[in-house]
């Protein structure tokens, strides 16, 4: 009886710290709106404010139109459409994690608007206006991406070329979506400072900036698969880059204090298909466009040129 008490105990005591673990990791409340004008205040970012909130005011006053779809799991999720001119090339953009669509695509807003390219911008599952409480890092994100790409090719027609851009946790999730089956006129990929993989990141992140987690580590795992409904090593830009043909541009500030340069430079050495990485001195964690606008441009502009998207 004393061994059952203690057993009952000790599983217990894991369900708990898994709970914790993913209240912490994983877990976003709905309604959870966060403020585009926010800008964190590390240095990094404050050196670059004022550029940034000149952009976000920019994008914000732009008129859209809400868009919804499915998820596979039966999520509703929401997207802003930008319209330019009909059969423009569509890029279709993923922020990051506990992002916004104006935050963290401000900057790919006046590039793409300055290209005259329309915009499908994503609100992540437990993001914003879409439904849905737990963050997976990319791996049922993927999913949605698929989803998000194969309701533009319907909406938009086969003719129309199609870039996946995204930014942190969205420029991994575009990564991982990158070899599944997706409509013929996705071309290409811009990922701007992905992490290789969810659990790398969170080792990472946990080691460096969160040492009281560092001791659960082992834990998480378990609770995303117990209370997010999900495998945690389900996917990895690592493994879908190395199965994809489609070109992939990768743009990584040196001084990411977040997800390290080095995560991009694993990514672009797992790549089977033409790969073309571009790190900018000094950017921090999704600065590289604020800190070098006139080259990040350039860049952008060069690869999509040479993949036929003008």
């Amino acid at each position: 009886m004393t061994l059952l008490i203690i057993l009952v105990a000790l599983a217990l005591l894991f369900l708990a710290l898994c709970w914790g673990v993913y209240r912490i990791t994983f877990y976003n409340p709905i309604p959870r709106k966060e403020d585009p004008y926010d800008i964190p205040k590390g240095r990094q970012y404050q050196e670059t404010k004022e550029f940034a909130l000149e952009l976000i005011r920019e994008f914000d006053a732009l008129p859209y139109e809400q868009v919804y779809i499915r998820s596979v799991d039966g999520l509703r999720l929401s997207g802003h459409y930008y319209h330019v001119r009909d059969g423009a090339p569509l890029q279709i953009q993923m922020h990051g994690y506990h992002g916004t669509t104006l935050r963290d695509f401000s900057g790919g807003n006046r590039l793409a608007a300055a290209a005259g390219h329309n915009r499908l911008v994503i609100e992540e599952r437990a993001h914003g206006n879409s439904d849905g409480h737990t963050i997976c890092f990319g791996v049922l994100e993927r999913l949605d991406c698929k989803a998000w790409a194969e309701y533009a090719a319907a909406r938009f027609g086969p003719e129309v070329p199609i870039v996946l851009v995204g930014v942190s946790m969205g420029a991994a999730t575009v990564l991982m979506a990158s070899d599944l089956e997706l409509p013929e006129n996705v071309r290409c990929i811009v990922a701007d400072c992905p992490f290789s993989e969810p659990r790398a990141i969170i080792r990472d992140v946990c080691r460096a900036s969160v040492p009281l987690l560092r001791p659960l580590l082992p834990l998480m795992g378990p609770s995303a698969r117990i209370f997010g409904h999900f495998d945690l090593d389900g996917a990895s830009a690592l493994r879908s880059v190395a199965r994809t043909k489609l070109p992939i541009l990768l743009i990584h500030g040196e001084d990411d204090r977040f997800v390290p340069c080095r995560m991009s430079r694993e990514i672009a050495a797992a790549c089977t298909g033409p790969v073309r990485l571009e790190t900018f001195p000094g950017a921090g964690h999704g600065l590289s466009y604020l800190v070098d606008p006139e080259r990040y441009g350039r860049v952008v502009t060069e690869f999509l040129a040479e993949n036929g998207i003008e």
